[in-house]
Formats: C-alpha cells, sequence, structure tokens
C-alpha cells in the first residue's frame, strides 16, 4: 500500500478548490461563498441553517458571517422555520440563478480537466473507494468519541 495516499487525499480536495477559486474570482466570489451557494443549490431551497453547515462540513456559527454577505448580495434569503421558531431555513432568491449556472459550468469544465483520461466506469470507482474511505473515516470519528 503507498504510504503516501493519505497525503494525496489531503491534496486533491486542495488543488481542486485552488483550481474552481481561480476560476471563479472573476465572478467575485470568495471559495466560503460559491461553496455556500453550490451546495444550498445542490442540496435545495429551505435548508436548515445547521443542516448546510454540515453538508460543507463547517460549524454552524462560522457560516453565519457568509450567509449575512450573501444576504447582503441578494442571493440568499433566511425565512423562520414554522415547526422551529429558532431554526433558519436558507432559499436562494431568483438573483442567485445567473451566477450559479455560471458556477455550474465552471465547475463541469474544471470536473472534466481533473478526471481527464478517467473513463466513466473508473469515475464510478473512484466514487465508491472516496465513500467507503469517508465512511471509515465517519466510523473512527463516532467510536472515538464514545470513548
Amino acid at each position: 500500500m503507498p504510504q503516501n495516499i493519505g497525503f494525496q487525499l489531503s491534496r486533491v480536495p486542495r488543488l481542486w478548490r485552488a483550481v474552481l477559486d481561480r476560476r471563479l474570482a472573476p465572478l467575485g466570489l470568495t471559495q466560503t461563498r460559491w461553496i455556500t451557494l453550490y451546495h444550498l443549490w445542490r442540496l435545495g431551497d429551505g435548508q436548515p441553517q445547521c443542516d448546510l453547515a454540515r453538508a460543507i462540513g463547517v460549524e454552524a456559527p462560522s457560516l453565519v458571517r457568509t450567509l449575512d454577505q450573501l444576504s447582503e448580495q441578494g442571493l440568499i434569503e433566511r425565512r423562520g422555520c414554522d415547526q422551529d421558531r429558532r431554526t433558519k431555513r436558507i432559499f436562494l432568491t431568483d438573483e442567485a440563478t445567473p451566477l450559479l449556472q455560471q458556477i455550474d459550468a465552471v465547475v463541469s469544465q474544471a470536473r472534466a480537466e481533473m478526471l481527464a483520461g478517467l473513463d466513466a466506469e473508473d469515475v464510478a470507482h473512484l466514487a465508491s473507494l472516496l465513500s467507503r474511505i469517508e465512511e471509515n473515516g465517519l466510523a473512527i470519528q463516532a467510536r472515538e468519541a464514545q470513548e
């Protein structure tokens, strides 16, 4: 087994984000903002703020500033939850749609370039392997949290 696989697993996401950051910079988006918008778009409108934070991989309080900025830009709005007044649900505005289409085009192009040389079967196998690694990591975290 290659000894440097852990380094590769940490380096690839950094490369992925660096490519996207460079390409999305002309749209005036920071990494935090485009990742938040893109996740919300993919997850669907009305996500509770805490679920959106979990999907992105950040703590809910650290997402607040980004959501404030996106709200000031007119790209999202927060609405109260009927079932729980403490919960805020996040919705994309109509103004976000053209921007998200641009983001999606950039992401799709970068994905095609980053996965160049891999066929559909390779990509499906890679996704399966990464899912297994992620599941193993989550199991380790859960086990260690109980200790």
